[in-house]
Formats: structure tokens, C-alpha cells, sequence
């Protein structure tokens, strides 16, 4: 990371606030509530071709925040010391100094990382700032900004651009294209998302914690992966907090962490819905597998602890009622993708984050779901499995009539989008829908991989407007039979329907 900018200061200054004013968009959770931001949260800055990080609360001390959190939090921004090109050391103007800012100052001197002092709060005139104070700290001259307001932003990015120096060239078209493959762990608090990221990273990168919701943004990172063809696959990892049910949510912070992770699994490409071996598939497991397949994304499911059913076979007694380890997981997974009926085909891996049992299979059933996106379906093919589909299995009656496909084409990828013509789209219902999906899923090999059909239907006729043809023209309509006999026909044949 040759071009890094790292944020750091105390709790509470205004660094999430300066964060997201540089990133020009809302990423950080911004709260009056100090240590708010504990891991370290990314962005790429365009206009300067620079990495953003901003940290956790450096020396955090909060009353409702356990100790061990602390400590990591402050780990995480000795990783951004230790790998930023260059660090804005913020402190806030109208608090002044103190004696934390003192010591984080002879910290960041000591780490000889250049250091450009950022006062933020500058919202007033300037002779409420005491500028002596900030020139104590040995640190060169400050800049002042307002990020709640925009004050000084134009000096600061100018600033930045100064010590970074020229972006370096543009990637050139191939090196744009073999883009960094996505992968999301959505779950509910707790289930290990955090802990299968540092296993799949080798490193104790994310905080990992026994006290559920420690993980509160949503943080991206770079790795790469050696798949079972030998090649090395980039990856931009998502590690998202824990999705709580809208009722649950205790507080502001936990609404938009909340959101976050909704954020988080639209702009990635496969999604790791992760579970628990021993607690099964809840309400909200269910309630969380919606919410991607909601957005069309590839979902692998992967089911964290195992090591806790292996512990539980070995131990004196067994693990009643069951055989053995295989047919608890036989029983397991009909019991999932009978809650999960609506994720047809989606790949299920039974892991460890702790003994990384199986971790490896989560990234090769990513790769290769992404490499069934990229498919096309043969329209006559596509064609003949929706006949088939429709005969096997007739569409329920609607209305005294049935759902009927008259055509179909694929018309996109990523997800698969099918436009089907047909006579009324109404008639389709949910569970016809399903049905169709899951076959062609199947029949393609789309494990996985989700389709969503664009419905073309018949125009309606509405009382009261004309038909279309001859009469909606103007033009005179003759019957059949009508034409017939002024012709010369004998008509005496004619049934109703002529």
C-alpha cells in the first residue's frame, strides 16, 4: 500500500466525520458516542489515487466498552501507523490540547511516518483556536477544517496531494479488467464471521470477539487466493456486523451498522451466508438469506463450528439422537435448505474458523460460481427446459386461467435475467416462479446462481377502448362467413366458431 492516508487521534475528535467529508460519501458511522469505530475502514480516494483509512479510538477508555476491545481497537491503529505513507493526526480546536493528544503525538513522531496535524471543530473565527498549543506538539504547521461543514477541505486534500506526490500512471485496459473478486460473510452476531475473515487472511486483521456485535462496519480488504487450477485469484474481502432484525435494534449505532451490512451485499459479487453448526437455521438466518437473494446475489452457505459437532462425536455418549458426524450433516442440510427453500442449488461447506477445517472450499465455490455468471444460455435450449418445466409440472389456475410462456431469452448476467413472454404476468405466482428458477438452476447447472425473470405480458384490453386490427384502423370488418356468400359460397357448413 504505497499510497496509504491514515486517520488517528483520540475518541471522539471527528475523524469518522473527516473520513467520510474526503471520501465524499457516508461510510464510517458518525456518533457523539466515543470508540464508535473499531476496526480499520477503507475507501479509495479517485481524485488523488489514494487508499483512506480511518482508525478506532486511540486510548478509548469507554464505560460500556470491555478493555479487550481497547486494546484491539488501539492494535488496529498501530496497523495503519505502521502500513500509511502518510498520517493526519486530528485533534479538536475547540477542546485544545490534552494530555492524550501529547501522547499520541510522541507516539506518531516516533514512528517516523510523515504527519500533517489536522484541527478539526475549526467552525468559528480563528482566535477561537489556540494555535500555540497545536505548534507545541512538535508536529509542523496544522491545517484547519470543519468536516461537519466543509471549512478548509480544498487545503487539507491539497495538502495530502503534496506529500504523496504524482499519482503513478493508469492501469492499462487488461490490468482493469482482471478486477478483484467480491465476497461478503453476512450472518447473525456471533456466528463467526469475523473469525472465518482472519482465518481466509492469516492474520488477526479484524477484531475478534466473544462478545456479540463487535464488528460494527462494514471493512474491505485486498487478498489473493491460489484456487484448485493452480491460478492466484484476487479477492476484496467484506467483513460486515452482524445483521440484528430491524426490532432489535438498541441504538442508532446498530441501526446503521445495520445498514452497512445491507450496503455490503449489493456491491459485492458471491455472499457467504454463514450459520452455526449447533444452533441450526433461525428465523433471522432465514430473514438474512433474504436480503441477498432480495439484491440477486450467488450465495454459498457456509456453516461455522464444526469443530464443536467433531468435539461433540468424540466425546463419551456420542451426540444423540445421531449415528455419526455424516448423519448429523445429512439431517442438518435437509433441515437448512428446507427453511431455506428460496436459495435452490446454493453450495453448503461445513467449516472451522478455528481449526480452519474446510476454509479453502468457501474461495473455490466463489471462484467457481463466478465462472458460472459469466455463462450464456442457448436460447433454443432455454426454450425446450421451459416447455418441459411447463408440461412436467402445469402453472395452477388464476383467475380461471393458467400461466403460459410463449418465448424466452436470456438478456443479461450477474444475476441470470430471463425475459419471458407470456400471456399475463399476474398468473405467475411465487411458487410457480420458484419452481421455473429451480429448473432451470438445475438444468444449466447454475448452482447457486441466481435468475431473475423479466415478465413480457399481452397488452390488456380495458372496457370501454377499441381492439386493435381492422376496426381499431377504421377500416371495415367482414365476417368470414359473410364474405363467403357474397361471393358465391355455400355457407349452409358454418358452424359458431367460423
Amino acid at each position: 500500500m504505497s499510497r496509504t492516508v491514515a486517520i488517528v487521534g483520540r475518541p471522539n475528535v471527528g475523524k469518522s466525520r473527516l473520513f467520510n467529508r474526503l471520501a465524499r460519501k457516508r461510510i464510517s458511522i458518525v456518533h457523539d458516542q466515543p470508540g464508535v469505530t473499531r476496526d480499520v475502514i477503507s475507501t479509495e480516494i479517485a481524485d488523488g489515487a489514494y487508499t483512506l483509512l480511518d482508525t478506532g479510538g486511540l486510548g478509548l477508555k469507554g464505560g460500556d466498552t470491555p478493555s479487550m476491545l481497547v486494546k484491539a481497537s488501539e492494535t488496529q491503529v498501530d496497523f495503519a501507523i505502521q502500513t500509511a505513507s502518510l498520517i493526519l493526526f486530528v485533534i479538536d480546536g475547540l477542546e485544545g490540547v490534552t494530555a492524550l493528544d501529547e501522547k499520541i503525538a510522541g507516539m506518531l513522531r516516533r514512528s517516523k511516518r510523515p504527519v500533517r496535524l489536522v484541527i478539526n471543530k475549526a467552525d468559528f473565527d480563528d482566535e477561537k483556536i489556540e494555535l500555540a498549543e497545536a505548534y507545541r506538539l512538535g508536529l509542523g504547521e496544522p491545517v484547519r477544517v470543519s468536516a461537519e461543514h466543509g471549512r478548509g477541505e480544498p487545503e487539507l486534500r491539497a495538502a495530502i496531494l503534496e506529500a504523496l506526490g504524482p499519482a503513478p500512471a493508469e492501469e492499462d485496459e487488461a490490468e482493469r479488467a482482471h478486477q478483484p473478486l467480491g465476497v461478503c460473510f453476512i450472518g447473525r452476531p456471533n456466528v463467526g464471521k469475523s473469525s472465518l475473515s482472519n482465518r481466509l487472511l492469516k492474520s488477526d486483521r479484524l477484531i475478534v470477539s466473544d462478545v456479540p456485535g463487535t464488528t460494527r462496519d462494514a471493512v474491505e480488504l485486498p487478498f489473493e487466493f491460489k484456487g484448485r487450477d493452480g491460478k492466484l485469484h484476487p479477492f476484496r474481502l467484506i467483513d460486515t456486523a452482524g445483521i440484528k432484525a430491524a426490532t432489535k435494534l438498541a441504538s442508532p449505532v446498530e441501526y446503521f451498522s445495520r445498514l452497512r451490512s445491507l450496503d455490503a451485499i449489493k456491491n459485492t459479487d458471491v455472499v457467504f451466508l454463514v450459520l452455526d453448526a449447533m444452533e441450526g437455521v433461525t428465523q433471522q438466518d432465514k430473514a438474512i438469506a433474504g436480503e441477498a437473494v432480495k439484491e440477486h446475489k450467488p450465495i454459498v452457505i457456509v456453516v461455522n463450528k464444526w469443530d464443536l459437532v467433531k468435539e461433540a462425536f468424540k466425546a463419551k455418549g456420542g451426540f444423540e439422537p445421531y449415528k455419526s458426524e455424516r448423519d448429523y450433516r445429512e439431517k442438518y442440510e435437509a433441515a437448512l435448505f428446507n427453511r431455506l427453500y428460496f436459495t435452490p442449488g446454493s453450495p453448503v461447506i461445513f467449516v472451522s474458523a478455528m481449526s480452519g477445517y474446510e476454509v479453502d472450499r468457501m474461495l473455490n465455490a466463489a471462484v467457481k460460481l463466478h465462472r458460472r455468471l459469466g455463462a450464456k444460455l442457448p436460447t433454443s435450449k432455454l426454450n425446450q427446459v421451459l416447455q418441459f418445466l411447463s408440461e412436467r409440472t402445469p402453472p395452477p389456475a388464476v383467475g380461471g386461467r393458467r400461466f403460459r410462456i410463449y418465448y424466452a431469452v436470456q438478456t443479461g448476467n450477474r444475476p441470470f435475467r430471463i425475459r419471458l413472454f407470456c400471456n399475463r404476468e399476474e398468473k405467475l405466482t411465487e411458487q410457480y416462479r420458484r419452481y421455473l428458477e429451480a429448473g432451470v438452476v438445475k438444468e444449466f447447472d447454475l448452482a447457486g446462481c441466481p435468475v431473475h425473470f423479466d415478465l413480457v405480458g399481452k397488452e390488456k384490453h380495458e372496457p370501454g377502448t377499441p381492439y386493435s386490427g381492422k376496426a381499431a384502423r377504421g377500416e371495415a370488418f367482414t365476417p368470414k362467413w359473410k364474405a363467403r356468400e357474397a361471393a358465391g359460397e355455400d355457407s349452409s357448413h358454418e358452424t359458431l366458431e367460423d
